[in-house]
Formats: C-alpha cells, sequence, structure tokens
C-alpha cells in the first residue's frame, strides 16, 4: 500500500478531514489531496508530524499496508463502554455528594426554626440516591442489552492507545489520592487553628465545615477512581469476552460480587435508616456506607484472588 492510501486510511481512522488534517499539519487541504493520491510528497518535518499525530512509524507508514494492523470496532463498543463509563461514574458520584450534602446539612448548617435538619439532610441525600439508582438500572440493562447482542468482541485496540490510557490514568488515580490528601490537611488545619468555638452569624463549626470539605474532596476522589476503573475494565476485551461465558470462572466470579456486595450495601441502607430513623442519628449515620463500601473492596479483592483461570 502506498504512503498515499496509508495517509487516507489513518485520517478517517480518526474521523479527520483533509481540512482538519491540513490545519494540524499547517499546509493547504490542497497539499493533504496531493499526498493522498501520490501525485506529490510530504517533506521530511511533515512526515514526522504525521508519524506522531498518528502513533506510527516512518517505515509502516512508507512501505506497509496499515489497514491490515487495524482491527475495525464494528459494534461500537469503545462508544457503548465510555457511555456506561460516563453513566456509571455520574451515579457513584451523585450518591457520595448526596452524603456530602447530608453531613453539610446535618452539622454546618443552623438550625431553623420549625425545621428539623437532620431530616431535610436525610431528605437530600434520598433525592440524590433516587436518581443514581434510576442511572444504575437503566446503563446496567443497556449494558446486559449490549453484552447479550454481541456476546463476542475481537479486540481492536492498539498498543498506543493503551499506553496513551495508561498514562491518563496514572494521572487520574495520582489526583484522586492528592485531592484526600488536601481535604485531611484541611481537616487538620480546623484542629490546628485557634477560634472561639462557633464563629460567624451563623454559628458554623469550623471543624464541621472542614469536615464537609473533606467528603467534597473524597466524593470527588472516588468518581476519579471509578471513571478510571471503569474505562481500564474497557480495555480488557479478554474478560469481557470470558463475562458472556456462563462456563467461565470469571463470569462466576462477578456474579459472586455482584451479589456479595449488592447484600452489604442493602445491610448498610437498612443499618443507615434505623440509626436516622429510630437513633436520629443522621449527622453520624452516613458512615456506615463508606465502612461497607470498604467491605465491599476488601470482598472483590479475595474473590479475585482466588480466580485462578487464565484469560486466554
Amino acid at each position: 500500500m502506498s504512503l498515499g492510501q496509508n495517509l487516507q486510511f489513518l485520517r478517517k481512522q480518526k474521523d479527520m478531514t483533509q481540512e482538519q488534517l491540513a490545519e494540524l499539519l499547517e499546509v493547504s487541504r490542497q497539499s493533504v489531496s496531493k499526498w493522498e493520491s501520490d501525485s506529490t510528497y510530504p517533506e521530511t518535518d511533515k512526515l514526522l508530524q504525521i508519524t506522531n499525530l498518528f502513533h506510527c512509524t516512518l517505515d509502516d507508514l512508507m512501505q506497509k499496508d496499515i489497514s491490515s494492523q487495524y482491527v475495525e470496532d464494528k459494534n461500537h463498543y469503545d462508544q457503548h463502554k465510555n457511555q456506561f463509563s460516563k453513566w456509571i461514574t455520574t451515579g457513584v458520584g451523585l450518591i457520595l455528594f448526596g452524603l456530602t450534602m447530608c453531613a453539610f446539612f446535618s452539622t454546618v448548617l443552623p438550625e431553623i426554626e420549625g425545621f428539623d435538619m437532620d431530616i431535610i439532610a436525610a431528605i437530600v441525600f434520598f433525592l440524590f440516591v433516587v436518581v443514581a439508582v434510576a442511572i444504575f438500572i437503566i446503563t446496567g440493562l443497556q449494558d446486559s442489552y449490549f453484552a447479550k447482542k454481541h456476546p463476542f468482541i475481537e479486540d481492536f485496540y492498539t498498543e498506543e492507545e493503551r499506553d496513551i490510557f495508561h498514562k491518563k490514568n496514572i494521572t487520574l488515580i495520582t489526583s484522586g489520592v492528592v485531592l484526600i490528601i488536601v481535604g485531611l490537611i484541611f481537616v487538620m488545619a480546623a484542629e490546628a487553628i485557634t477560634l472561639p468555638e462557633y464563629i460567624g452569624q451563623g454559628n458554623i463549626n469550623l471543624e464541621d465545615l472542614m469536615g464537609s470539605v473533606f467528603l467534597l474532596c473524597v466524593t470527588i476522589a472516588v468518581t476519579l477512581f471509578v471513571y478510571a476503573g471503569t474505562q481500564s475494565s474497557k480495555y480488557n476485551i479478554k474478560h469481557y469476552n470470558l463475562m458472556q461465558d456462563r462456563n467461565s470462572q470469571t463470569y462466576k466470579n462477578d456474579k459472586k460480587k455482584g451479589l456479595y456486595c449488592g447484600c452489604i450495601m442493602m445491610v448498610a441502607t437498612m443499618i443507615f435508616l434505623a440509626c436516622g430513623f429510630i437513633g436520629n442519628l443522621w449527622k453520624l449515620s452516613w458512615v456506615v456506607y463508606p465502612i461497607f463500601g470498604i467491605f465491599c473492596g476488601i470482598i472483590t479483592t479475595i474473590i479475585d484472588r482466588n480466580n485462578d483461570e487464565e484469560e486466554l
């Protein structure tokens, strides 16, 4: 295959017009058109720009058939998984933000005559939960339908694409960890600053305020972790294919994780409601969710470590 054919293939793979490519390379559209028709050839510096832009070697671009190295995403797997990742992350973020708002309303906002701030905090939290649950149900059903319709996906991701995501993933994880540390610093600073017990006309406790800031940092951090995790699983097409095989150990283990974690979070919700309505402990009961979430993580890790199946 000629350079022009390879260039045209790479451009279309990126869903890019000749005008857009020309703008990136700082040349005219006519120049790109001539390159693709093999009427003329790019200068050396432009060739290097093209190889960097499309993550290929000069030898591949000039002498090989690049199209043979690509597997087409015929089932729109990447688009589906990106949507799945976005909505699952949104749902988790809404629940955690609801917890943050619950803590804010119940511990930071001053009491208003005629209103029970603890009950209002609980109502706000459940509003966020209702929206999140709706998102989980819709997204889960759509993902199940896609999996049934496409039980096998040929791996089409290139090593360059995986390398790019790996760098992005490191940034996401690092940002989340840094946010949690920053939140802890706010809490420590609130304890270190010597101020009257209550500040401001609204009698807002400084330590409670910093606690809410910490929860907000945790919310953002966990949201980043969830997005990084769902995006990482997107690239593991071998695992996806095994998940469609009901006889595989991977399928059985994932069913176990879903069952155990579902039961754990149901128990957490029961404890949260009991503590709130019976003990009127709305200010503290939200803590059960991160605690039981850690239990879910431990169980998931144990099940994964006991999975001796090789993903071939």
